[in-house]
C-alpha cells in the first residue's frame, strides 16, 4: 500500500484527470472500521470548488467471496442516487492498477456518524433513536422499490437454477464452511433447521448489510445516508428487514431487537405503512435467524483473515470469539418458534 503522502499525490492526479483542473489535498484520512474495503476522507480543493469526498478501494482480502466490484457498488450507488435514495453522491471509478494500485471509486463525503455503540447509547443521540426506525423503513422501502433491471444491475447477484433465496444463502454459508474446513454442530443444525422451515418469499433489490453501521447519523435527528453497498444482490426484501435485528448489531442493548434502538414492531409497520404489504412476522423471524446463522460463520471468515496472515488486524481477531454468542442467539430464536 502506498505511503500516504505518494497516495496524496496519486488521489490528486487522478482528481485532476476527471475535472481538468490542478487539485491539492487539503486532508486525507484513513477511515476506522473498514473490515471489508479500505475506506479514506478526502478534503481537495481546485480553481472552481472544494471538494469533500470519500474513497473505497479493494483490500488484500474479501469479507465475502460474492460481494460487489467496486465498478458495480458504483453503479449501484447510481441507481440508488437516482432512484431518491438517501446515498452519498457517486463522483468517479476506476479499475485501473496504474492509479491507485486496486480498484476504487469515490463519493461525496456525507455528514454524520456510523458508529453503532455511540448511536445506541450516547444522551445526544436520543433524538436520532427516536426517529431512526421511521427513517429507516422510509429508506429500505425506497431500496427495495428500485427496479434493478430499468437500472441496468443485471450483474446483481440473484437465485440461479431455481433456488429460493434462502436456499442461495444457505448454499453460501456451506462454501464457506467448506473453505474454512468448519465443522460446527450449532452451526450445522440451524443448516438444516433453515433448509427444512423456508417461508414464502418475493423478489426485490436486497442491500444485503442494512445496519447500524451502514448508516451516517446526523445529530440531533436524521438518517443523511445509506452507505457500504457491496454485498447487495437481488433476494428476499425481508433479509433486509430482519438484518438490523441481529444481535451483535445492537451494540449491548440487546433487549431492543431493532438495531438497540426500539422493538422490532413499530419498524415493521412502518415498513408497510410505505410499501403497502403485509408482512409477515414468522418469515422476518425466520430471516433473523438466518442473519445470526451467517453472522456466525462470517465472523469465523474474519478471524481466519487474521490468523492467515494475509490481513492481519485485531479487529478480525477478536471477531471469531462472537461466532458464538451468534451461533447461541440463532438456537435461542429457534426455539422460540416452536417448531422442529
Amino acid at each position: 500500500m502506498p505511503e500516504p503522502k505518494q497516495l496524496s499525490e496519486q488521489i490528486a492526479a487522478f482528481i485532476e484527470s476527471q475535472i481538468g483542473q490542478a487539485v491539492t489535498i487539503l486532508e486525507l484520512e484513513q477511515l476506522a472500521g473498514g473490515g471489508s474495503l479500505d475506506t479514506w476522507r478526502i478534503r481537495a480543493t481546485s480553481p472552481d470548488e472544494e471538494w469533500h469526498l470519500v474513497m473505497r478501494r479493494d483490500l488484500e482480502t474479501v469479507m465475502v467471496a460474492e460481494s460487489l466490484s467496486r465498478e458495480q457498488e458504483f453503479k449501484l450507488l447510481q441507481a440508488a442516487y437516482e432512484s431518491g435514495v438517501r446515498v452519498p453522491r457517486p463522483r468517479w471509478q476506476s479499475n485501473d492498477p496504474a492509479v491507485l494500485d486496486k480498484p476504487f471509486f469515490m463519493m461525496d463525503y456525507v455528514e454524520g456518524f456510523s458508529i453503532g455503540r455511540i448511536i445506541v447509547k450516547a444522551p445526544e443521540a436520543e433524538p436520532a433513536r427516536q426517529v431512526l426506525p421511521e427513517l429507516m423503513a422510509e429508506q429500505i422501502a425506497l431500496i427495495h422499490a428500485i427496479d434493478w433491471q430499468k437500472h441496468g444491475l443485471d450483474f446483481l447477484p440473484a437465485p440461479q437454477h431455481g433456488n429460493t433465496p434462502a436456499d442461495e444463502a444457505l448454499l453460501s454459508v456451506r462454501k464457506e464452511l467448506y473453505r474454512l474446513d468448519i465443522h460446527n454442530p450449532a452451526i450445522e443444525f440451524g443448516l438444516r433447521w433453515l433448509d427444512k422451515n423456508q417461508p414464502p418469499y418475493q423478489l426485490s433489490l436486497v442491500h444485503g448489510d442494512f445496519r447500524l453501521g451502514n448508516f451516517q447519523i446526523g445529530l440531533p435527528y436524521g438518517l443523511n445516508a445509506v452507505i457500504d453497498w457491496e454485498f447487495a444482490h437481488i433476494g428476499d426484501p425481508l433479509e433486509d428487514l430482519a438484518w438490523p435485528c441481529v444481535r451483535d448489531w445492537r451494540f449491548g442493548m440487546g433487549h431492543l431487537r431493532l438495531a438497540g434502538i426500539a422493538d422490532r414492531e413499530p419498524f415493521l409497520q412502518t415498513y408497510e405503512r410505505h410499501t403497502g404489504q403485509a408482512i409477515d412476522r414468522t418469515a422476518v423471524d425466520y430471516w433473523e435467524i438466518m442473519g445470526n446463522l451467517r453472522w456466525a460463520v462470517t465472523c469465523l471468515a474474519q478471524a481466519d483473515r487474521h490468523l492467515s496472515g494475509r490481513d492481519p488486524s485485531v479487529e478480525f481477531a477478536s471477531l471469531g470469539r462472537r461466532s458464538a454468542e451468534m451461533q447461541m442467539e440463532m438456537l435461542r430464536l429457534i426455539q422460540a418458534t416452536g417448531v422442529g
